[in-house]
């Protein structure tokens, strides 16, 4: 894009071409009043307070949407302007009549911070609800212009303060700029604000009720009203001491957020603006989520089990305990579960510390419950089992086909990104048997029964066939295996597809036809795929779709797979699965092995067979051959399948220790609990969905004695003889050495990281990173077509058991629930599990909604309450894991895939049986 100059009060400004007057006003520092505009929104120009004087040109115009020209010379402050902008602004303050006593009281600057005004009267026209924290623009508008009173009268609108989850809404304070309303529509793109203005009398804005409208209370409406009409509850009355960077600890996107603390409290939350990958957005749990660091429910010191009981004991005692009860398990009878919701660093230790220490391959994580069939079946299509495109380009593909993913409800801002490239011209197609909020806007909606995706896509890849919408250039100069595969979709059958899926053939043939035509055309992808014992077949048929269109190595297409916590992506890039050291290095190549043998010192070699993965290790522990485990950071008690089973593995241990953050169902079992600290509450880096290695920065200090995970680790192996190879004095060095070690992250150090973060793969110091990857050619060299047949899932409906379940996420629950279900407003959104079931089922079985259900599969039963919603087809149910009160996991299905060793938690069969009296 060409760049234009033009100077702004004397200073030369350089701006994109298209840039408006206002945009270089605020590039070069020169503030310009404007209450109506902000940079996230289409320019109105309505409040009219950004008017500018433009050499050359008659009038005054708005500099909001006024474009730049090369060589405009534009003055933003003169004495003709200022007066214009004070009666401009006391016209607005009139009609809307806004309390004006804390705008132009003489005494205002001598206000103390946050202090409540006591002699006006009623209270509330004062700073209570506008507070002197540096947020309210209007106040500066006021100040800036010079304004001192304001001649017409104005009436106090007494109207009531609206009391949201999260935030206050008051319309006493409104001006009715309309940027909620128009950020809830062209940004978030839900629609639920609305304008009823009223002008001298009672305007405000609806519905009256957010909590009984679609509001997914994001926070945006919030940060962008330039008055105190929009208030967190949090925020209100403190100002913030320090502002640390750091990510958000939810999901994969790893969305960067700027936390205010004051007397060690988060008092503030921002998204970072103008940066990847969420650019200013956020959702309801990064927004206003992170109050589970303030529960009184933290771990703050060690917890060790006497006669049967968990009590407070003190860090030398937990390591004496530890090394007394670890040294003698050496070997493969000791297990290690990682976590995605540590850094790379701790991570990385983590393994080291199995690996070194231990000498086991025994370690894995719970991205084996997640994307482990996306890293066997990419890795063995591509050669790199990792997203392939970045989420800032999926606003320009011709199509995005999103299969098994929630995308709203799980990755909140990805969603954004594809609301995005739908007002910009993008077909969608959405494959999902439940409605999800992109439905709304999909073009084609294609409603499957639960485990057909293969059949699906196997489909889709056949009318491609049959139609010559191949990129034939692109499969003979990037591929190989085509004719094995082309000969096995000639033996398919559109009506067989179509009884197997349930969609009809012409819907699938609509659905294919925009795929192969949507030049660019990305696939996005998420657990609802994965978690199945065929789920490295569903993505090798997506691979197989892609390549056939040639919509890979290419910006805005690609296979993009959202991982579900924010560190999925690094956890695995670290080494922490039982059959890879970092970066994906096979524990059986002896040279491989003999290379961190070396780096870290070994007195002897490293163990060179696999270990055991995480539903391997629970069945080893029930059976006796693991008699020791070491858990950081997870909680399989609740997030394993069959989580009954768990339960009895994990009281089969001689020895248990669980290292956490809060007393977790699994660590209430443990023989040793040791407190570590949140992601608020240390440095280190964590890996997004989109391959971004971005820095997170200590933003509280340590809640009690607990410890950052790495140094818990490294004090640890240092007792049990290895302190030189475990001697660090920062994350910093942790990731220096694991660079090294690591080729996809060689280019990878904190001081590179400081800015956007880097995609990897990231080879060298001098390398950029890499926003997409298989340009040339893929990592493997040629893609491989892989021949898939379409198998049913490993549990079916039948005569006893007639409904299938499928489990998931909601918007304001994260994984287990152990961070969120400590925020009390995300509890008022949803406090307990519900069972989604079809309205047409519910009749026929006499359930009435809010009536309790007994759900039964062959390796559990739970109690639930019923909801009858359209969402979910005739014969499925849907249920979360989010409550442990309602364990759903224990009626999931453990049976493994073949490749990817991950079971069945998508697909079981279930019965329903109301409960009499209940």
């Amino acid at each position: 894009m060409s760049e234009i100059r033009l100077t702004i009060d004397d200073q030369e400004a350089v701006v994109p071409e298209g840039s408006s007057i206002l945009d270089a006003c605020r590039k070069v520092g020169s503030y310009v009043p404007a209450l109506c505009d902000h940079p996230d929104l289409e320019p109105i120009g309505s409040c009219k307070l950004c008017i500018v004087s433009v050499k050359g040109m008659d009038g005054y115009p708005t500099a909001c949407n006024t474009q730049a020209a090369e060589g405009m010379v534009v003055q933003t402050v003169t004495e003709e302007l200022q007066d214009m902008r004070r009666h401009t602004l006391e016209m607005l303050l009139a009609l809307t009549n806004h309390p004006i006593s804390c705008l132009v009281c003489e005494r205002k600057n001598e206000c103390g911070d946050l202090r409540e005004c006591m002699r006006k009267f009623p209270v509330t026209v004062g700073c209570k609800y506008c507070p002197k924290d540096g947020q309210c623009e209007l106040q500066r508008a006021v100040e800036f212009v010079g304004l001192e009173r304001v001649r017409y009268e104005i009436s106090f609108k007494d109207r009531p303060v609206l009391r949201e989850p999260f935030f206050d809404r008051n319309y006493n304070l409104c001006i009715l700029c309309s940027r909620c309303v128009r950020v809830c529509q062209e940004v978030r793109g839900e629609g639920v604000l609305s304008t009823n203005p009223d002008f001298h009398r009672l305007h405000w804005i609806g519905p009256e009720s957010l909590q009984d409208s679609d509001c997914k209370f994001c926070g945006a409406c919030v940060d962008i009203c330039p008055t105190g009409a929009l208030y967190a509850r949090f925020e209100k009355w403190q100002r913030p001491e320090r502002t640390t960077e750091t990510l958000c600890p939810y999901c994969g996107v790893g969305c960067r957020i700027e936390v205010g603390v004051q007397d060690e409290r988060v008092v503030r939350v921002r998204a970072k603006r103008d940066c990847p990958p969420n650019f200013g957005q956020l959702c309801v749990k990064g927004r206003f989520g992170l109050g589970f660091v303030d529960s009184p429910e933290r771990l703050t010191v060690p917890l060790i089990r006497k006669d049967g009981r968990l009590e407070p004991t003190t860090w030398e005692e937990a390591f004496s305990l530890l090394t007394e009860k670890l040294n003698p398990h050496k070997g493969d009878c000791f297990a290690f579960l990682s976590s995605a919701k540590c850094t790379n660093e701790e991570n990385y230790l983590a393994q080291k510390f199995a690996r070194l220490v231990m000498q086991t391959n025994n370690v894995d994580h719970c991205a084996r419950l997640c994307h482990a069939s996306t890293v066997s079946a990419l890795a063995l299509a591509f050669g790199s089992g990792a997203m392939t495109n970045s989420i800032s380009e999926l606003p320009d593909a011709g199509c995005i086909f999103i299969i098994g993913s929630n995308t709203t409800e799980q990755h909140p801002v990805i969603a954004l990104k594809i609301k995005e490239a739908k007002r910009r011209g993008a077909k969608i197609i959405v494959a999902n048997p439940r409605w999800i909020g992109l439905c709304k806007i999909a073009d084609v909606w294609l409603r499957q029964t639960p485990g057909t995706d293969v059949a699906l896509a196997l489909e889709m890849c056949r009318v491609i066939l049959e139609e010559r919408l191949m990129d034939e250039e692109f499969i003979a100069q990037r591929t190989e295996g085509f004719e094995e595969f082309k000969n096995s979709l000639l033996q398919l059958s559109a009506d067989e597809a179509a009884k197997i899926t349930g969609i009809s053939t012409d819907t699938i043939r609509e659905a294919a036809r925009i795929y192969a035509r949507g030049n660019p055309s990305s696939i996005i992808y998420a657990m609802g795929i994965t978690q199945h014992s065929h789920g490295v077949e569903n993505i090798f048929a997506l691979a197989n779709l892609a390549m056939m269109t040639g919509n890979l190595g290419r910006p805005s297409s690609g296979i993009n797979p959202l991982r579900g916590q924010n560190n999925v992506q690094g956890s695995c890039d670290m080494g922490a699965l039982p059959n890879v050291l970092p970066a994906y290095q096979a524990v059986t190549n002896p040279e491989l092995r003999r290379k961190f043998e070396v780096a870290w010192g070994a007195a002897g070699p490293l163990p060179e067979n696999p270990g055991l993965t995480v539903v391997e290790m629970m069945n080893a522990a029930h059976e006796g051959k693991i008699r020791a485990m070491y858990i950081m950071g997870e909680n399989p008690v609740v997030s394993d399948p069959d989580s009954s089973h768990v339960v009895e593995a994990l009281r089969s241990l001689e020895f248990l220790v669980v290292q956490d953050i809060f007393l977790s169902e699994t660590a209430a079992l443990a023989d040793l609990v040791l407190p570590a600290t949140s992601s608020l509450e240390k440095d280190g880096t964590f890996t997004n969905t989109e391959r971004r290695v971005q820095r997170i920065r200590e933003a509280l200090h340590p809640v009690g004695e607990s410890r950052p995970d790495w140094m818990i680790l490294c004090d640890l192996a240092a007792r049990m003889g290895y302190k030189e190879q475990f001697s660090y004095d920062d994350p910093g060095q942790i990731m220096a050495e694991a660079a090294k070690l690591a080729p996809s992250y060689g280019g990878i150090s904190y001081e590179r990281l400081e800015k956007d973060g880097l995609q990897w793969p990231c080879p060298n110091p001098d390398h950029p990173g890499t926003q997409f990857l298989h340009k040339d050619q893929f990592t493997r060299g040629r893609g491989k077509f892989n021949v898939v047949d379409y198998r049913p899932s490993m549990e079916l409906p039948d005569e006893e058991y007639p409904f299938i379940l499928t489990t998931g996420r909601i918007l304001c629950h994260y994984h287990t629930g152990t961070m969120t279900r400590k925020v009390g407003d995300l509890n008022i959104l949803r406090d307990e599990e519900l069972l989604e079931i079809n309205p047409q089922d519910a009749q026929n079985l006499g359930i009435e909604d809010g009536e309790m259900v007994d759900v039964t599969s062959r390796r559990g039963k739970v109690r639930v309450k019923a909801r009858a919603t359209e969402k979910s087809p005739a014969g499925v149910v849907f249920m979360t894991f989010h409550f442990s009160e309602t364990p759903t996991n224990v009626l999931t299905n453990p049976a493994l895939d073949p490749i990817a060793k991950i079971p069945e938690l998508k697909v079981c069969a279930v019965k329903l049986d109301k409960v009499r009296g209940g």
